[in-house]
């Protein structure tokens, strides 16, 4: 499994735009479908909120082969 850190600046990042920030997701459309698809894993949970806030401290896993930790 791939593993990335991202630094973030400020509060919070919402779910669509770390997937775009990372290269996950080459579009929002893209970032969309990932999401619909149940494809992120935040905590342990599948999380299908597009515009949910990413937190320092959260872990998230992509389709079961990124794993990303917010820092």
């Amino acid at each position: 499994m791939e593993a990335i850190e991202f630094n973030l600046e400020g509060e919070y990042i919402e779910l669509l735009q770390l997937l775009k920030a990372i290269g996950v997701a080459q579009t929002g459309g893209h970032a969309k479908m990932i999401v619909d698809d149940g494809g992120v894993v935040r905590e342990g949970e599948v999380e299908t909120r597009k515009r949910a806030k990413i937190r320092k401290g959260d872990v998230l896993e992509v389709e079961g082969q990124i794993k990303i930790t917010i820092l």
